[in-house]
């Protein structure tokens, strides 16, 4: 007579991983669980810029002081834009902070799943975790350029210019924040976009010099008057966030609605955010299939 083959008992999973639907609360948690990843990521990403070269760190100051003297001489000498009351080489580097770092976490978020199929394909981990990283290592570079903008004041302030930085500072964290939701949230969406279509791949640095121009960082907003320029540049969220910036750094003149501008900025920047992670999380079930 056959013994009865005896139950076996279910094993009991702690995470269980799937390609539906998660609450923002689940999302979060996941992310959190991954935290440890996410400092290394940030730390590659931080290290790795400058890895092998001459000069090291030293870049992260002499990028942006390259750029202000370029600035200066096409668009101060050659082209003779005014900047206002201000030296150029402090207005121009105002301005490319801020930018610079919005700038970075769009284009290297925008290559989220095409840079990273290799390690997309072998092994799981949240795939937020990457432009997460992207945002938080370029904070660190966006920290030591103002440093860098707060010693040219000093400078300036030592040879006579009076450039008072105001009350407006504490409102730095928040233009942190809204320029990386930008960033982050055009990155990811074109990340999104381009598994399946490349061309975008291709239109991100045009976009992105395009969008420069567009944005009161070689000029300052008090100088374009009233019309449907001056709407469109109003219509772009990042011309707020550069005007504030500068506004507070330098006591520049404040030729818009600054309160409105900013709360336009805000909001523009969480629907971008709310639409980019929706496609994200769409994408992310089946971009090894189009990569």
């Amino acid at each position: 007579m056959e013994k009865p083959v005896p139950k076996i008992a279910e094993e009991q999973w702690s995470i269980t991983m799937d390609a539906g639907s998660a609450s923002i609360r689940k999302r979060a948690k996941e992310l959190w669980r991954y935290r440890d990843l996410l400092v290394l990521f940030v730390r590659r990403d931080f290290v790795a810029t400058y890895k092998q070269t001459v000069l090291g760190p030293l870049w992260f100051f002499l990028q942006p002081v390259l750029t202000a003297l370029t600035f200066t001489i096409v668009f101060g000498r050659i082209a003779n834009l005014s900047t206002g009351a201000y030296p150029r080489m402090i207005f121009y580097l105002s301005g490319i902070a801020g930018w610079a770092y919005f700038a970075d976490c769009l284009t290297k978020t925008s290559a989220t799943f095409i840079s990273n199929a290799h390690i997309f394909s072998k092994v799981y981990f949240p795939r937020l975790i990457v432009p997460l990283s992207v945002a938080i290592s370029n904070v660190m570079r966006f920290l030591i350029q103002l440093l860098l903008l707060f010693g040219f004041i000093v400078y300036y302030n030592m040879n006579g210019f009076a450039i008072h930085p105001n009350v407006f500072l504490f409102l730095l964290p928040l233009l942190v924040v809204v320029m990386a939701g930008l960033g982050l949230g055009f990155g990811i969406l074109i990340s999104s976009l381009t598994t399946k279509y490349r061309d975008f791949q291709f239109l991100v640095a045009f976009g992105v010099s395009l969008l420069m121009y567009l944005s009161p960082v070689i000029f300052p907003l008090s100088t374009v008057k009233p019309g449907l320029l001056r709407t469109i540049i109003l219509c772009n969220p990042m011309s707020s966030v550069i005007e504030t910036f500068r506004y507070a750094l330098l006591g520049s003149e404040n030729s818009f609605d600054l309160w409105m501008s900013l709360l336009y900025s805000t909001g523009f920047m969480i629907l971008l955010l709310l639409t980019s992670l929706s496609v994200f999380y769409r994408v992310q079930r089946s971009f090894m299939d189009t990569v």
